[in-house]
């Protein structure tokens, strides 16, 4: 018999249980879907991938409307934190694969090309990776160890299961020289052609890239294009590179984009990663994406808070077909294009590089509809 004291809680639960019941009603998935209007992937189908990142809440099933987003247009996915070693590996030997494994299945439930990012970055890589139990820098001979631990351990789990990885993120500055990072410190310049030799190891029929920001940039494309040469000599297993694509209304030069996107062709494969469109200023005048760059939040840099004008709306079009027009113009070279993000709402460019701005970068504003842009693109592949 429930006691009566037990009724008050009993009420309490049934409210917040119907209360959920009512939200995820109201909050239909395919409440912006139209499943007779084309979609990106149909429209795209036989040039090249087209991707999207998953967050951690839209991969445990909190934002559901997003992902029937994800399952009309998309046809790849990339996970966009929880596969950084900092979350799958946050002490030496304790491995978190809880959010990745179920990232993978439902890529695999879907039927999608699953890319995995990101193995060896010298950003987001726990602290213990590089001292040992003193706190003192440890030898190159323990970080190549650790390396390969990781990258065999991540990357084995997922054999078979994962098709490509972004191997090595970020190693080449935009003058063209290596990193200065704490891997080029203690290993030197050998722990990429190191890493991507682990990774093959681990998995050889998967498809290792090396990915990178500001890639159009003539010296940081001489000082990669040099750099991928230089391994393949060796004999080193990279596929691809990767662009990342952070652009802006007037940066990068479209035309050096597309010099840097022959140039990486001749190489291998070409993947456009991590592609967003930012309509705010910027406070250096470039699209670099060095996530230690932040500045102090001022009215003048957060111009759009409230809706972008129609007048913006029409240059970002014009500017994504812009670019999309490139991309099919050298779908033979490219494999994947792949958006950093579902909708502005859950974009970083909100909170990067000054926290608290309201940026439109995606092809979804922040009620799941699609832009007109979608349309747009749709057409033009229908016609390449």
């Amino acid at each position: 018999m429930l006691k009566r004291k037990n009724i008050p809680f009993l009420i309490l639960f049934l409210s917040v249980i119907f209360t959920f019941y009512s939200y995820n009603k109201s909050e239909n998935p395919s409440i912006n879907i139209n499943p007779n209007e084309k979609s990106l992937k149909e429209a795209l189908k036989g040039k090249f991938h087209i991707g999207t990142t998953l967050n951690a809440w839209q991969i445990m099933g909190r934002r559901p409307e997003e992902m029937e987003i994800v399952k009309k247009h998309f046809n790849s996915i990339v996970s966009e934190n929880i596969m950084k070693s900092e979350r799958i590996q946050p002490e030496q030997g304790e491995f978190d694969f809880s959010l990745a494994d179920k990232f993978v299945e439902f890529g695999e439930a879907n039927n999608m090309h699953i890319h995995g990012h990101t193995l060896i970055w010298h950003s987001q890589t726990p602290d213990w990776f590089f001292v040992d139990q003193n706190g003192n820098p440890v030898s190159k001979e323990v970080l190549i160890e650790r390396m390969k631990d990781h990258i065999q351990a991540v990357v084995g789990r997922y054999k078979g299961r994962i098709h490509s990885w972004d191997v090595v993120n970020e190693a080449i500055e935009d003058d063209g020289s290596y990193r200065d990072s704490k891997f080029y410190k203690i290993i030197g310049e050998d722990f990429i052609k190191l890493a991507f030799e682990f990774a093959h190891k681990a998995d050889p029929d998967a498809r290792l890239y090396y990915n990178d920001y500001s890639m159009s940039n003539p010296r940081k494309r001489n000082g990669v294009v040099n750099m991928v040469k230089n391994l393949h000599k060796e004999g080193v297993p990279i596929h691809g590179i990767g662009m990342q694509g952070h652009i802006g209304l007037g940066n990068p030069d479209i035309h050096e984009f597309e010099n840097s996107l022959e140039a990486y062709g001749k190489l291998g494969e070409v993947m456009i990663t991590e592609l967003d469109l930012s309509v705010l200023p910027s406070p250096w005048g470039d699209a670099g994406a060095e996530i230690s760059d932040n500045y102090q939040y001022e009215d003048k840099m957060n111009p759009f808070p409230d809706a972008l004008p129609e007048e913006v709306q029409q240059q970002f079009t014009k500017r994504y077909l812009a670019f999309f027009e490139l991309f099919l113009k050298h779908q033979d070279n490219i494999s994947r294009v792949a958006l950093w993000g579902i909708n502005d709402g859950n974009s970083w460019k909100n909170n990067w590089p000054v926290r608290g701005r309201t940026d439109y970068p995606l092809l979804f504003d922040r009620n799941n509809k699609a832009k007109p842009v979608v349309k747009e693109i749709i057409e033009l592949a229908s016609r390449k």
